[in-house]
């Protein structure tokens, strides 16, 4: 018998053409993000190496109306909501787990949470990397580690870790 999670991983997934859709259409509202989690671990070591339940997004948090009407115009809905830091919006196939973060006039941002921790961004850890063959906006490899510290990894989590300690040289 299937439980419940197994029931939910079979529905939700969100593939590489998907990424490149989300992306695609943030941009068509000059909204810029950058991936972070499993697909932004994916997309610096330039291929996909494990399936994904959703993808994470960190945007302008001034931007944060047009994100959920453009989403909604697309048939997503709300289902997680910890603002300020994190809300998750799904249409039922894809998740996208949406990271406001304010933006500096030096390109470095803040994330802040519902608990009130603070996560910085310095301008030189928003990069780029790849998913099939074309170039994305992401989080880099030092500050993707930093966010899988402090808490027990699941078995992906221990699969990106491994991957940037690679892509880190440790």
């Amino acid at each position: 018998m299937r439980s419940d999670v197994d029931h939910i991983r079979s529905v939700i997934a969100m593939t590489a053409a998907d990424v490149l859709w989300v992306l695609d259409l943030l941009k068509s509202r000059g909204i810029e993000a950058w991936i972070g989690g499993g697909w932004g671990v994916d997309a610096l070591v330039g291929s996909q190496t494990r399936d994904h339940l959703d993808l994470d997004v960190f945007f302008d948090r001034d931007q944060e109306s047009d994100v959920v009407d453009l989403f909604a115009g697309k048939g997503f809905e709300e289902t997680v909501d910890w603002r300020p830091g994190r809300f998750v919006l799904t249409d039922g196939i894809r998740e996208v787990d949406l990271h406001p973060v304010e933006v500096f006039s030096d390109r470095s941002a803040v994330q802040r949470t519902h608990d009130g921790r603070r996560f910085d961004y310095p301008a030189s850890a928003l990069i780029t990397g790849t998913i099939e063959g074309r170039t994305v906006p992401c989080i880099d490899a030092a500050l993707q580690w930093a966010f899988h510290q402090g808490y027990v990894p699941t078995a992906k989590d221990r699969h990106d870790i491994a991957l940037l300690e690679q892509l880190l040289g440790r």
